[in-house]
């Protein structure tokens, strides 16, 4: 075979800075047999790098379909894209990996990242620059990610391990410092906000053209073609290429921070969802207060085991200031009791498990998986990209474990554990290997498969069945779940795929927004594939998956919601339908919400009143018609949900605090606490929630101070009157004013048994028929968005590829 027969057309694209990058090239495979690398040859056939300041969702597909026009080619001649993972700006990057991502999985073609700082250099190299550079790149809060290379011919070589981040004073001072910093060249888009203070240190004088501070397409698409370059790309798949991280999000920092103090274990027990993680069982970092509680434990686990038991000073020091900004450490607790923990340390882009341990009364329960995919999620923010660790020969559990979660056996180390006591070595690469069940925290991490997947296999009348079904899938990232479900035109679910992150939050007692988009980046593709196999099998099709060209439409939330979050959906949904040649539909997460109530009633027609009471929303809303709501009234403050998880929080319940209030209340006594009603006067249909949190704030405070014990039951059941007797007053009053005579709820909080037994029967004793949601799709899931979405496909409502998510729409 020639190697012109091997060349690919890939498209390049990097969205890291204020420069939108992207190029058409021919990309074609050079071997070497003198023991030199493989690198790749490229052929740019178009570019179409432009300065796009937060705009790059906007104008990201548009500029793709630009360039592939200018190369006089189309979507169906690309045979792979490449992508900028960082680090750069944290939305842009996930702008340019979400599109990447829906682009190939779209396409089913494989998809390479490569780093933008390794990107900046080879731009710099094409223009022709030589010796010493130095690349700032822009990391916003006073930083800078700083890279060193020496670029001769052949092109730039790292003089570093790993990218990092630091404040720009600090990259000011050790290049200053250097013997050679008269030689060095700068570079990078940090110079136009720091450009100043590299000027003052005297390093300005031989910085670049300013026209080169920025990356292009040929600069991505040579950087990926070298031989450095190629072996990092590691797999083609779009699920496994993740953004370059370089630190955890301001609030796993500062959790950091804190647990180093010596505080009360109880302290840092936050509650998990008991459908996530089993009743009562909680995960969070190591605190200091644990060390004698693990030293236990780690006697209990390693009794007659080679492995030497780590004292409780041991553990301490790995909280000491100088080991925990490498170290990842968390605990699994049991109403109270430590039974679980692991840990790891940093070394360069590694991380060594350094302990693993979990109670013999609680083994084979998930929590040693749970435990090290959330090591293995820190290492990852860190920039680790492969996790390794030593176990005994003799450990058959323990290896059956890591082998499952994607270690392979790499050596052995003779004695390790004392004589005739080895240690078998073994690495696997990050994200690990998790299963797609509900006790997984990431349950949507890549797997090791074949890419591009295989083209299924359909008979003549299967493919009739399927283009007659018309299947629309819809995709909702609008907060903390990653959601996918596929519904036909005749309103059939077929798929219904949920990825939580309760598990990453709990701790913070609220959802963590920076955190929250990293998920979805990182699982979207999983939770695609999910859905599409799922289809298939609801369908009875053996032989594979739906593919994405077997769809109609394409369908995901544009907002409201967390704008990081909705980014990463909007993204990931206009590549793939773009690459399936599919139309797309927007979709607004609130008429979601009270389209649900159509999955268990059907006939469900306006007009009607419907309450929406979640975490971010309370709203009483008169549904005229579909597409012609008026909203009655809405919080004034805090959100129901929202509500329920302070008082929660307030009373150390843990989060979300919604179903543990719930399950408090049942044995309550809803009349034992007079609660304020706020905003109870006929016609005002408003709602306020601060007044009532306030106030049972004081009554915890004053019971406290009087020494009298809190009756957890009752207070719970007496708040939960408060907040429900409003909303059931509000909604009859709507009622009997507009006449309507049916009543629908939605939300997360509409899953509360005690809101919806009330208003089915205080409504219904008025002759109003009342449609509440099934209870999986009460809080955010992709199923409504579907219901929604499949109304606009019949009505040809379908949306620009321009469009962008869109955190504050309203209904």
């Amino acid at each position: 075979m020639k190697l012109d027969e091997l060349r690919t057309l890939i498209v390049a694209i990097d969205t890291s800075t204020d420069m939108l990058s992207c190029a058409v090239a021919w990309w074609t495979p050079e071997v070497f047999f003198d023991d030199r690398p493989s690198r790749a040859s490229v052929e740019v056939l178009s570019s179409r790098d432009h300065l796009c300041r937060r705009r790059a969702n906007v104008e990201l597909i548009q500029t793709v379909r630009e360039a592939l026009d200018e190369a006089g080619m189309s979507m169906s001649d690309v045979g792979g894209f490449l992508v900028g993972r960082g680090p750069g700006s944290f939305t842009g990057v996930r702008i340019g990996i979400s599109t990447a991502k829906g682009l190939a999985r779209g396409a089913n073609v494989p998809l390479m990242g490569t780093s933008t700082l390794d990107a900046c250099a080879w731009t710099a190299w094409k223009a022709g620059t030589r010796g010493l550079v130095g690349v700032a790149a822009d990391a916003m809060r006073g930083e800078v990610y700083p890279a060193l290379y020496t670029l001769d011919d052949e092109g730039p070589h790292r003089m570093f391990e790993r990218e990092r981040v630091v404040k720009a004073a600090v990259a000011v001072e050790e290049w200053a410092e250097r013997a050679d910093a008269g030689e060095l060249q700068l570079t990078g888009d940090g110079l136009v906000r720091y450009g100043k203070l590299f000027e003052e240190a005297g390093l300005m004088a031989r910085a670049l053209p300013r026209e080169l501070w920025w990356l292009t397409g040929e600069g991505v698409l040579l950087a990926a073609a070298c031989p450095e370059g190629l072996a990092a790309a590691g797999s083609t798949d779009p699920a496994a290429v993740l953004p370059v991280y370089t630190r955890l999000s301001d609030a796993e920092e500062n959790e950091r921070r804190r647990l180093g103090l010596a505080e009360s274990v109880n302290t840092g027990i936050t509650g998990v969802a008991d459908e996530l993680a089993g009743r009562h069982l909680q995960v969070r970092p190591m605190a200091a207060a644990d060390a004698e509680a693990m030293a236990a434990l780690e006697r209990e686990c390693f009794e007659g085991a080679g492995h030497e038991p780590w004292s409780a000073n041991l553990f301490l020091a790995e909280l000491s200031e100088g080991a925990a900004a490498a170290r990842s450490w968390w605990v699994a607790h049991d109403n109270g009791e430590l039974i679980g923990f692991a840990g790891g340390m940093v070394v360069d882009k590694d991380v060594e498990i350094l302990d693993v341990a979990v109670s013999p009364a609680h083994r084979r329960e998930g929590i040693a998986r749970k435990l090290l995919a959330h090591v293995s999620y820190d290492a990852q923010m860190l920039g680790c990209t492969s996790a390794s660790l030593e176990v005994e020969a003799d450990n058959e559990s323990a290896r059956a474990l890591y082998a499952n979660l994607g270690f392979e056996q790499i050596g052995c180390r003779r004695g390790y554990y004392g004589a005739g006591r080895d240690a078998y070595v073994m690495r696997a690469p990050l994200p690990l290997v998790l299963p797609v069940d509900a006790a997984s925290p990431e349950p949507t991490a890549a797997l090791a498969r074949e890419w591009p997947l295989p083209a299924p296999s359909r008979t003549a009348d299967e493919a009739a069945e399927i283009e007659r079904r018309q299947l629309i899938l819809a995709i909702e990232s609008s907060c903390d779940e990653t959601a996918v479900a596929i519904v036909d035109v005749e309103g059939n679910l077929l798929a219904n795929q949920v990825s939580t992150q309760i598990d990453f939050h709990a701790r913070f007692g609220g959802v963590v927004p920076e955190i929250a988009s990293r998920k979805h980046v990182e699982v979207i593709v999983g939770v695609v594939d999910a859905a599409l196999e799922e289809a298939a099998e609801s369908l009875g099709l053996t032989g594979g998956a739906i593919t994405p060209a077997e769809l109609a439409a394409v369908g995901v939330t544009q907002g409201p919601g967390l704008v990081g979050a909705l980014v990463v959906g909007v993204a990931f949904a206009k590549g793939f339908a773009l690459a399936a040649d599919k139309p797309l539909i927007c979709v607004n997460h609130l008429e979601g919400h009270l389209f649900a109530n159509k999955l268990t009633t059907p006939d469900l027609e306006p007009p009607f009143i419907f309450t929406l009471v979640s975490g971010g929303h309370t709203m009483l809303v008169h549904v005229r018609a579909w597409g012609d709501y008026e909203v009655l009234g809405e919080t004034l403050d805090d959100a129901v949900g929202e509500a329920f998880d302070k008082v929660a929080k307030a009373l150390g319940l843990g989060y979300p605090g919604g179903p543990i209030i719930s399950r408090l209340a049942e044995g309550g006594n809803p009349k034992a606490i007079d609660f304020p009603r706020a905003l109870n006067s006929r016609g005002d249909y408003r709602f306020s929630l601060s007044g009532l949190k306030t106030a049972v704030t004081l009554y915890i405070e004053q019971e406290t101070a009087a020494g009298r014990a809190i009756h957890l039951p009752d207070l719970a059941a007496s708040f939960e009157a408060a907040v429900f007797d409003v909303q059931y007053k509000k909604a009859k009053c709507a009622l009997r004013e507009t006449g309507a005579r049916e009543y629908c709820i939605g939300g997360g909080v509409a899953a509360n048994p005690h809101l919806r037994q009330m208003m089915i029967e205080k409504l219904g004793r008025q002759g109003i028929r009342v449609t509440v949601p099934p209870q999986n799709a009460c809080t955010d899931n992709a199923a409504m968005i579907a219901v929604v979405a499949r109304e606009k496909f019949l009505r040809g409502e379908f949306a620009e590829f321009t469009v962008d998510a869109d955190p504050n729409m309203t209904l």
